[in-house]
């Protein structure tokens, strides 16, 4: 029987980069034995993607959660559907498209792909971002998920009083993914 990867989460920005934090740590993601799930799309998502896919002889591969552009409730929608521009990003092996189109300060809600993303991570990596990042955040939290925290600019100072670890740098980042991805799974 094959062994299980570990999936590591990767939820942040939609728009900025961040390439001093998300070069590092998807490249460093490459080269364990563990996939990486994060929403598809720009920004963080792609940055970290890039970064993993374009590493030599990687282990994984990048699995996106792709939304729709929207709702799905009715055949006419459903006959139409189609993800935003843009998604899925270019280095995305694993699409998973989905019937969800809420994000943003409606992440939580049950029409958003965000449950998915953190469901099926053993571990999860939160860079900077928005109202859809503190989403994700709060979500990892309550599912009681293994979370980083990077917060260079104090962004997420508000989640330094719970069970997420915090980082300010790539480095730091670094070495509580390497004492947590191997437990992890």
């Amino acid at each position: 029987m094959p062994t299980k990867r570990t999936v590591v989460g990767v939820i942040g920005s939609g728009t900025d980069d961040h390439l001093q934090i998300t070069e590092p740590i998807g490249r460093w993601l490459a080269g364990q034995d563990c996939d990486l799930i994060n929403g598809g799309g720009g920004g963080i998502m792609a940055a970290v993607s890039r970064a993993f896919a374009e590493t030599p002889n990687r282990k994984g591969n990048v699995i996106g959660v792709i939304p729709a552009s929207g709702p799905c409730d009715t055949p006419a929608a459903r006959s139409a559907y189609s993800p935003p521009d843009g998604y899925p990003n270019p280095w995305v092996d694993i699409p998973v498209y989905t019937h969800l189109h809420l994000s943003g300060p409606s992440g939580k809600e049950t029409a958003s792909r965000n449950s998915i993303i953190i469901l099926s991570s053993a571990v999860v990596v939160a860079f900077p971002g928005g109202e859809g990042t503190r989403s994700e955040i709060q979500l990892a939290l309550e599912y009681g998920k293994p979370l980083l925290v990077l917060n260079p600019d104090h962004e997420w100072d508000e989640f330094k009083d719970t069970p997420a670890a915090m980082a300010a740098s790539a480095d730091e980042a670094l070495v509580w993914l390497e004492k947590n991805i191997s437990t992890a799974g």
